[in-house]
């Protein structure tokens, strides 16, 4: 299996519109070229190592969400195969197969669209002080790691790279998208969370939030970006799930537990990621692949 490790793209002869956490894009006059790469981020600090595979796992884990809630909303995809983009790609094949996109250009909303099932991170962590999630109330008696009765829908600002995203409230959200707008990404987020939910406990893992994005294109909401992968969204092992501590996951997790371990002050520069952890992250994003789909990373 190839290995290589992608934690940058340099494509000359096409025009980069921005480099992200983990995505590269690259704009032609009606389509966008999403590439995503290997670089891992932890507490907005982008780490020096990649994480082998984790590119296309994202990219294929998404393109697997795409087609299973294409009936609740559309999405951005035009092309996924290196052969069905523009012939200037055609030179960078070996980087770009399996690891990228070709996709329509939306207005994104200003908002990220957190979508939570379960009590956990930062919302496990105001419960405990006022027994609320980004203001909403809840009952009493809830434990980390408790499944909600209700789905919440919490949505955040998005923050420039190495700022943190902050909540805000539904009425915030409003004034900034206008309320139909709002309902209906509200709406469209819990749909798509439940469904995606619903398949994923089957396979054996529980998806405990989720973060998503959406664009506005011909005047029609579309989801855009990456949709419930492991970076974007909670992975747990169904079999492992107690009620009353933290999980194990599929997710980045590991990474952040081993930089508290050494007690990182997470600002930048980052320190160096030990062999044993790259290895292990990336044999957890390619279970998480497995699971979902039955595939292994392209």
């Amino acid at each position: 299996m190839n290995t290589q490790i992608i934690t940058e793209t340099n494509f000359i002869d096409l025009k980069l519109r921005n480099r992200g956490k983990v995505r590269d894009i690259y704009e032609f006059d009606k389509h966008l070229l999403i590439v995503a790469t290997d670089r891992i981020s932890a507490f907005d600090v982008i780490m020096n190592e990649g994480i082998p595979f984790k590119g296309k796992v994202l990219n294929q884990i998404s393109l697997y969400w795409f087609q299973l809630v294409n009936n609740i909303v559309k999405n951005h995809i035009v092309a996924t195969d290196v052969n069905d983009f523009p012939k200037v790609c055609h030179q960078y094949r070996n980087e770009l197969q399996g690891r990228s996109v070709l996709v329509k250009k939306a207005k994104p909303f200003p908002v990220e669209c957190i979508v939570r099932g379960y009590l956990s991170g930062s919302g496990w962590n105001e419960y405990q002080k006022n027994k609320s999630v980004c203001s909403i109330p809840l009952k009493d008696g809830l434990q980390e790691s408790s499944k909600l009765s209700e789905t919440l829908f919490t949505p955040s600002t998005k923050a420039d790279i190495g700022a943190h995203d902050e909540n805000i409230s539904f009425e915030t959200m409003v004034n900034l998208v206008g309320i139909s707008n709002a309902e209906a990404l509200k709406k469209l987020s819990i749909s798509v969370y439940e469904k995606a939910a619903n398949e994923a406990v089957l396979k054996g893992i529980i998806i405990a939030d989720t973060k998503m994005e959406f664009g506005e294109l011909n005047g029609e909401i579309i989801i855009i970006d990456e949709l419930l992968t492991p970076d974007s969204s909670r992975f747990w092992p169904k079999d492992n799930y107690i009620v009353g501590q933290s999980q194990n996951s599929y997710d980045k997790q590991f990474v952040r537990d081993y930089l508290l371990s050494i007690k990182f002050n997470k600002q930048p520069p980052p320190p160096e990621l030990p062999a044993h952890i790259i290895e292990k992250t990336s044999n957890l994003y390619c279970e998480a692949l497995k699971k979902l789909t039955g595939k292994d990373v392209e």
